[in-house]
């Protein structure tokens, strides 16, 4: 009798659905499973704690190709600071989206306290952004 976890079973101890098991598969973060007799995948019981390794990266902001690079360098012989130089380099990029974040936050703030009301024909003095006048009349001239 062969040994391993099915479909299911990983799916549900590691708190994915089976789609996303398979396409992690797919994907070659996770090897092809054996197959029973009965054409049943058969994962081994280490998947699970594999399939939390990756969801935990990417609650972390890792995508996905970058969590493929960070196991493919956690499995060598002599691993490098991979971890390390991409976990300060994602800092830097949440830094970077948080300055983008806050700076949304501000204009749309100032939005709210102008009472804008329309981003194509806004009334309100000094608008906070700039807005579009829609063309009363059609390219040919005539009247819309």
């Amino acid at each position: 009798m062969m040994e391993g976890l099915r479909t299911g079973e990983v799916a549900e101890r590691a708190g994915v659905n089976i789609q996303t098991l398979r396409y992690y598969e797919r994907r070659g973060l996770l090897t092809e499973p054996v197959r029973s007799n009965g054409g049943h995948r058969l994962y081994p019981a280490d998947t699970v704690a594999l399939l939390t390794v990756i969801k935990a990266a990417q609650r972390l902001g890792f995508t996905l190709d970058e969590v493929a690079g960070l196991l493919d360098a956690g499995s060598r012989r002599h691993p490098s600071a991979d971890l390390r130089q991409r976990a300060i380099d994602k800092i830097a990029e949440i830094d970077r989206k948080i300055a983008d974040l806050t700076a949304i936050r501000g204009t749309l703030t100032e939005v709210v306290d102008a009472r804008c009301d329309s981003l194509t024909n806004c009334t309100c003095t000094d608008c906070p952004i700039p807005y579009l006048t829609i063309a009363t009349t059609r390219p040919d001239g005539a009247p819309a």
